[in-house]
């Protein structure tokens, strides 16, 4: 380090990972693209190192990750003593959130802090959460993995539960003989993207573990909910998204077996910040209600 960091600079490094490229970032800080290139040019001189990749979108490089996690840490807690209008500081916290927590018990645990909390989430699947926060773009986390990232605490959710479910026309046609390794090979499943290892796993778990049945990839929690309800495949639910359909007899489990749990984890940076601090208080009230 050939030098001290300006806040500035760190601010200007959040911004242009945060918003892509060097143009939307000065938008963003209202501020010329020159200004934030020089500011990017003296941040990289201080620490020696190249810190962004100059690509569409912009990268962080390996150096430029830990100065982006020191640089959200220093102005996250800049902001919680800056007072705005009624003397209470609205401070953005990045937070990761995969698609079924957003689309069932997040939000409505995380409403009554938004006062003093602006939200900038980021959706990424559950086991990939802990990437976010080890490049800096994220401060706090759910994921499924308890592992403890340097520099953060961890601390248990709770449990949602999946279960195979398909509409009853389905699984009358492609289930009527149980779920027989044929019928398990054969009948077409619905997967969220190509990083969804749900339904791959309750193949394997049900003795299936080579089964290469017909896919449809379906993005979009609520779209995937609806892409099982229409009839186009089985898909794993969780209880917090198919309980309704459920007791309407729009969908039905495939079989008493076919069911996961996923273990849930909070995931922060050990900051003296007040803003996180309610913020992760929401998130483990609300998991205590909505959660096993």
């Amino acid at each position: 380090m050939k030098g001290d960091l300006a806040l500035d600079q760190l601010r200007t490094l959040v911004a242009v990972v945060t918003e892509g490229s060097f143009e939307a970032a000065a938008a963003r800080l209202q501020v010329t693209p020159s200004a934030v290139s020089q500011r990017m040019k003296a941040l990289e001189a201080t620490t020696g190192r190249v810190l962004v990749r100059r690509t569409r979108p912009v990268t962080v490089t390996g150096h430029g990750a830990e100065i982006l996690r020191l640089a959200r840490q220093v102005d996250l807690l800049v902001r919680d003593l800056a007072p705005s209008d009624g003397d209470v500081a609205r401070v953005v916290v990045p937070v990761v959130v995969n698609a079924d927590s957003l689309a069932t018990w997040f939000l409505p645990s995380v409403a009554g802090v938004t006062d003093r909390v602006l939200l900038d989430v980021q959706r990424e699947d559950e086991r990939q959460a802990l990437a976010r926060l080890r490049d800096g773009s994220a401060l706090a986390a759910v994921s499924a993995v308890a592992d403890r990232v340097p520099g953060c605490s961890v601390s248990t959710l709770g449990v949602m539960r999946y279960r195979a479910m398909a509409a009853p026309a389905f699984a009358a046609r492609w289930f009527r003989g149980g779920l027989t390794a044929q019928a398990l090979a054969e009948a077409p499943v619905v997967d969220f993207d190509r990083d969804d290892e749900l339904q791959r796993q309750l193949l394997a778990r049900l003795g299936a573990p080579h089964a290469d049945p017909p896919r449809h990839y379906v993005p979009g929690s609520e779209a995937f909910r609806e892409a099982i309800r229409l009839g186009l495949g089985w898909g794993m639910l969780p209880d917090l998204q198919s309980t309704s359909l459920a007791a309407s007899g729009e969908v039905r489990e495939i079989g008493d077996r076919a069911r996961i749990d996923v273990r849930l984890h909070w995931h922060q940076y050990q900051l003296d910040s007040p803003a996180l601090a309610l913020l992760s208080d929401a998130v483990r009230e609300g998991a205590r209600r909505h959660l096993r």
